[in-house]
């Protein structure tokens, strides 16, 4: 099935590589990093400004060690991008902007608590992929694990009571 999944990856998306660590396309590094940002997620603060063509965002910390998680973070997902070798996760969104890479804008600045994104195109549906996108790491910010199981399961499965306190782990 791997395969044709590949193949069928390759014909609608040429210039992207599928790179199959965990079946994620990340390294054991990158997982114990998602691992740990989703459990402290209560650490972690996140504001998104609309711009022109984009989204502005800044994701911070206090917690020094959980800083250099975050910057690591979006360091490596950019160099994803760059590269080309797509990170499979729980996002609608993230396949567009990897198909899309080279349609938009990225900068990245690190600050002593965090990081400041930029992302932005010229290209009205770019944009909207860049916003929804800056959206679903919102919620993995807010809500931590049950956000990023609500996009894997889908929100029918994720109905009142699913996910209650104490199902996905510490709040």
């Amino acid at each position: 099935m791997g395969y044709v999944l590949r193949g069928a990856v390759r014909w609608l998306a040429p210039g992207v590589r599928l790179i199959d660590h965990n079946g994620m396309g990340v390294d054991a590094v990158d997982m114990s990093r998602y691992t740990e940002m989703f459990n402290r997620h209560s650490e972690i603060t996140r504001t998104v400004e609309e711009i022109p063509g984009g989204i502005r965002t800044t994701t911070q910390s206090n917690a020094p060690d959980l800083v250099a998680q975050l910057q690591a973070h979006v360091s490596s997902m950019y160099s994803h991008l760059d590269q080309g070798a797509e990170v499979m996760c729980m996002s609608g969104s993230l396949p567009t902007l990897f198909r899309h890479a080279n349609g938009y804008r990225r900068q990245l600045t690190f600050t002593p608590t965090g990081v400041i994104a930029e992302e932005t195109a010229d290209d009205p549906a770019l944009t909207q992929a860049i916003r929804a996108h800056a959206l679903e790491v919102t919620g993995f910010v807010r809500d931590g694990m049950p956000a990023m199981m609500r996009g894997m399961m889908g929100s029918a499965m994720m109905g009142p009571g699913m996910m209650g306190p104490g199902m996905m782990g510490p709040d």
